[in-house]
Order: structure tokens, then sequence, then C-alpha cells
């Protein structure tokens, strides 16, 4: 773990006795401290160092404290606190409108000079921080924008897609929900060879067997069918472990025969594809309790990639909030809100379940919240906690919505089986198979 440096400052005092004082007090409490007895100093002195905070008097011969606070550009210079025996509210608050951090009188109570001191520098870094940030994603292209971060997973995946791009093999995607599968199946699909073919991404969980035929294959005389006309590009098979048993069948004999036979033709059309498939489930899992053709999957994961969920890219948080608030910033025309160290810290505390595609949501919604000139990237997550357990494919909420009903029954029923599958008007054995498809643990409910 790094430790971070400490924090240095310029004291600006005409006074000797009184800068040796403020010197002294900063330096015991570990700050690293430079001193010039006159604002006009301060802009040499900026040319060659870069100072967290200054601390300046305001009454002093030359120029002022106000008048160097009203000389710096407040874009890149440290965050200025002014100093003085001679305040007045009508002073301080000018101070403060014109961009100073903090006023505080003589004689000072050191520990609240030290904390605003504090806070200064640790905006000041913040800031600094997040204009490193912009900077390096101004610079990031290709892969490195669409494959954002740092940390060695991820760098490891961008190499992987790259060897990958120019090949045909057939690649497996698995990943959480919301870790950008698809995202590197593009990825794959225009880094390739011939990124101007067609890409034709299928939801597998949607697919019919009684449609399926007639939508891809094409029907004689009406439509080429989707298959067809994606020919020579890429076929991209998200969900895979949910796709029908018969539409898997189908899907196989398009992959090992590449033909397609259209609704009431004699002769196959010829297809090509390059096979990228998805899944945010264990495949072998699904093979063995035969929801996946063993036989589809050998044909499917000639390379597996295995894309990793956010909690386990934590370095990566910071670089990701910053790009997607400034994505979002440009979408709804307003600047970009700055990260403070409270939202660092809610970062860092959420375990992100919903992965990538939930951090887009939350800068999404703290960039909608800043139009109206509040909210917070704290409140943004608390917003999205209410949504993060909402299913992404119909069959999926059906289950969640059966597995809710069944164990309120089974409770209701203080697990008397024949009493709640009467309950639910369903048999007692289809009662027990929904159970042990949907991983429900009787003990547990009672």
């Amino acid at each position: 773990m790094t430790l971070q440096q400490p924090f240095n400052v310029l004291v600006v005092d005409d006074d000797k006795s009184m800068r040796q004082s403020l010197v002294e007090l900063l330096e015991a409490a570990g700050w690293t401290v430079s001193a010039v007895s006159r604002a006009t100093q301060v802009a040499e002195y900026l040319t060659n160092a870069t100072p967290d905070a200054i601390l300046s008097d305001v009454r002093m011969p030359g120029m002022s404290g106000l008048e160097l606070l009203a000389s710096l550009d407040k874009r890149v210079a440290p965050l200025v606190v002014l100093i003085s025996a001679h305040g007045d509210i009508p002073m301080a608050v000018q101070a403060i409108q014109d961009g100073a951090y903090g006023f505080i009188e003589k004689p000072y109570e050191p520990r609240r000079l030290l904390t605003v001191l504090t806070h200064a520098a640790e905006q000041n870094r913040m800031r600094k921080s997040n204009a490193r940030l912009k900077d390096r994603l101004l610079k990031l292209s290709g892969l490195d924008r669409i494959l954002l971060g740092e940390t060695d997973a991820i760098a490891a995946l961008r190499q992987e897609v790259l060897d990958l791009a120019d090949t045909s093999v057939a690649v497996l995607l698995q990943g959480d929900t919301g870790t950008g599968k698809e995202l590197v199946a593009h990825a794959l699909h225009d880094l390739g060879g011939s990124p101007d073919a067609p890409f034709l991404a299928l939801n597998c969980a949607a697919l019919s067997p009684d449609t399926f035929e007639a939508e891809m294959f094409g029907v004689v005389g009406v439509s080429d069918g989707r298959l067809v006309a994606a020919s020579g590009g890429t076929l991209f098979l998200d969900e895979i472990c949910s796709c029908p048993l018969a539409v898997q069948a189908k899907l196989l004999r398009v992959l090992e025969d590449q033909h397609v036979l259209p609704v009431g033709a004699v002769t196959p059309t010829p297809v090509s594809f390059r096979v990228i498939s998805a899944t945010n489930e264990d495949v072998e899992l699904a093979a063995e309790e035969g929801r996946l053709r063993q036989d589809l999957l050998f044909r499917l994961n000639t390379f597996v990639l295995t894309l990793p969920p956010l909690r386990q890219r934590r370095d990566d948080l910071v670089l990701l909030a910053t790009h997607f608030l400034n994505e979002y910033a440009q979408v709804y025309e307003i600047d970009a809100p700055e990260l403070t160290q409270d939202d660092l810290a809610a970062l860092l505390a959420h375990d992100w379940p919903g992965n990538v595609r939930e951090l887009r949501h939350v800068c999404e919604r703290r960039v909608l919240t800043a139009r109206r000139g509040s909210g917070s990237l704290t409140q943004a997550i608390q917003s999205d906690q209410h949504f993060e357990d909402v299913p992404d494919t119909l069959r999926e909420a059906v289950a969640a919505f059966e597995r809710e009903l069944i164990g309120k029954a089974i409770k209701a029923h203080k697990g008397r089986m024949d009493a709640a599958a009467e309950a639910l008007g369903i048999g007692r054995r289809t009662l027990n198979e929904k159970i042990v498809k949907l991983g429900l643990d009787k003990e547990a409910l009672l």
C-alpha cells in the first residue's frame, strides 16, 4: 500500500515573526512548508513548485492577499486560505466569493487552522487526481477505451482479445451479469479482419423452437432469414445456457453443416460465421444438468475468456467512474461533477453486484442530479440498490417470482407440502420438481 505524501503548503506573510510561527506550527503537524514574505513572489515560486495549498496574509505591501487570489488561475492553482488580523464579515464574504477556500482571523486557533488547510489540501489533490484521470481518458483509444482499466485482469483480457481478434476460432465469454460480455464480443469482431461484416447478436433465452427456422433460416419468397443476411460476419449467442434444447439442436446443425434450409426450399443455402457465445452460468454444470447440449458446448468453447467482476477490480473504480461521469456530462451538456472524498469512500465500500453496468447507471443518475445542482455518488448508489436484483430476462423474472411465491406458500402452511401445492393450484409432484429446479431449501424456509 502506497503511503500518502505529506501535504505541502506555501506560507505568504510579510510579518517575519508570524511567518515563522506558522512555519513551526505546520512543520510540527507533519507538513512540508515553504515561505515567502511578499505576494509578488508567489508567481515565480509556482513555476517550480506545486504546493497543495497556499496560506496567505491579506494586508501586505505591494500586493494584498485578495489581489494574489485574483491573480491566480483557479483551474490549476492551489487552493488559497486567507488569514488576517484586520478581517471583517464583508471582507471574508468577498474573499470566499472570489475563490478563497477559507478565511481565518488572527489570532488564530491552531486546530481550526490545521483543519481548514488540511481540507483545502485534500480537495486540491483530489482535483489534480481528477484532472490526471480526465487527461488519461482523452488519450485512450481503441481497445483501451472499450475495455477500460489498469488492473492485471483487464490488461490480460485486452491482450487475449487482441490475440484472438484475427482468428476465426469459437470463443466462449464467461462472466457475471453486467461485466461487458457483449462489449468484448463486439471488440473481437471490430478488431478482426472483417470489421464491416455483419454482427448478429441473438438472445438465446428469447429464441422460440416454433418460429426459429422461419426467422433465422428464412422463408422462400418471403424473407432471407437473419442467419443468411449475417453470413460472413459474427454470430453472437448470448445467454447460451438459457437456449431451449430444441433450438440448441438446430443451432448445432447450422454450425456443423454451415448450411441452412429456408422454409419451403429444396436446396440449402451456405452460411459462414465466426461464433462467439456468452453466459453468466457454469457451462459444465449446465451440461451436467442437461440444460446445455454437450456437443454444442464442444463447438463453442474452443477458447474461453473470463471477464472479472467489478468487485475484483477496485483499483479501476475511480477511472471507470470518471469516464462514465464525463461521458454522461457530454450527453446532458453539463460539467462533469467532481469526485469527492465521500464519493471515493462510497465507490470502494459498495460491492457492485451489477458490475460495470451498475456503475454506469449510478454515474448517469449522479449527472442527472448534478443538473439540478444537488446529489452525490453515495445517494446515486443507494438509489440503484433498489434495482440491483431486478432480473435481466423474462426467464429469470419468472423464476424469481415462482421462488418467492412457493417460499411464501411453504411458510404459510408450515411445511405441509400437500397444502402448499393446493394453495398454489399445482400438483404435489410439480411442486417438488419446482423446488429442485429453483434451488429452494425447504428447511431454511421454516
